[in-house]
C-alpha cells in the first residue's frame, strides 16, 4: 500500500455541477408543496453561493392556512395563485449580491413565469435537472423566451454517485 504525501490532494471529490445540483436539491426539501418540491441555488462566476430558493408561500403568508391543492372548482382554493416558485425566491431572496451573469441550479425546467424573471434578473445560464414538464405549452415558451434572450440552458448529466439524508434518496 502506498502512503500519500501530505502535499498531494485527494484524488476523488465532486464536481462544481455536482455540489451546486445537490445544493438545490436538498434545498428543495424545504418545500411543503405535497407534489412537487423545486429547488433552486444561484451561484456567481467565482463558484460562490449566492442565493437558495424552494417553492412555498409567500413572506407572511402562512403555509398551514394556505392551499396546496390543484384542482379545486374554486380557482381561489388552487396553489398556483399563491406559491411562488423557487426561481423567484431565490433570485429576490439574494443578500445584497447581483446575479447578473450567474449561473442558476433548478430542479426542475423554469416555467414561462420564471423564464421572464431569470431573463430580467440578467441570468446567464440555468442547469436543471428534470424537464418533466416539456409537453406543456408553458415550458415551450419558457425555452424560447430563454434561446431568444441568450440564456444558456442544459440537463444537468447525474452521475453515478447517490446521497441519502434520512429518507431522501437522490442520484446526482
Amino acid at each position: 500500500m502506498q502512503v500519500k504525501s501530505s502535499n498531494e490532494k485527494r484524488q476523488w471529490y465532486i464536481s462544481w455541477d455536482e455540489y451546486f445540483m445537490g445544493v438545490a436539491l436538498i434545498t428543495a426539501q424545504r418545500s411543503k408543496d405535497p407534489v412537487t418540491q423545486v429547488g433552486s441555488c444561484i451561484v456567481n462566476a467565482d463558484n460562490r453561493i449566492i442565493s437558495t430558493g424552494y417553492n412555498g408561500m409567500p413572506n407572511g403568508c402562512n403555509d398551514d392556512i394556505m392551499p396546496w391543492g390543484k384542482h379545486q372548482p374554486d380557482r381561489l382554493k388552487n396553489k398556483q395563485l399563491y406559491v411562488c416558485h423557487s426561481e423567484m425566491n431565490a433570485i429576490l431572496n439574494r443578500i445584497s449580491s447581483d446575479v447578473r451573469g450567474c449561473k442558476l441550479y433548478v430542479t426542475l425546467f423554469p416555467c414561462n413565469q420564471c423564464a421572464k424573471i431569470i431573463i430580467q434578473a440578467g441570468i446567464a445560464e440555468v442547469v436543471y435537472y428534470d424537464d418533466k414538464h416539456d409537453f406543456k405549452i408553458e415550458t415551450q415558451a419558457s425555452k424560447l423566451m430563454l434561446e431568444k434572450a441568450g440564456v444558456k440552458t442544459r440537463r444537468y448529466e447525474p452521475t453515478q454517485l447517490e446521497f441519502r439524508i434520512g429518507q431522501i434518496e437522490s442520484k446526482l
